[in-house]
């Protein structure tokens, strides 16, 4: 998922109760992304644009 403000929505996944891993720095772009898993257990990615 790309979203605008990481933060933000990690935030509002952590208040729905939702686990998410630490915000990481991708080297290549500078960009900030992190990861979670859907109710079934499969890893979703949030990148920031």
């Amino acid at each position: 998922f790309q979203v605008d403000d990481i933060e933000a929505s990690v935030n509002y996944l952590k208040s729905k109760g939702v686990d998410v891993e630490r915000i990481r720095i991708d080297e290549h772009t500078g960009k900030r992304f992190t990861f979670f898993q859907d109710p079934d257990g499969l890893p979703l990615e949030m990148y920031e644009i």
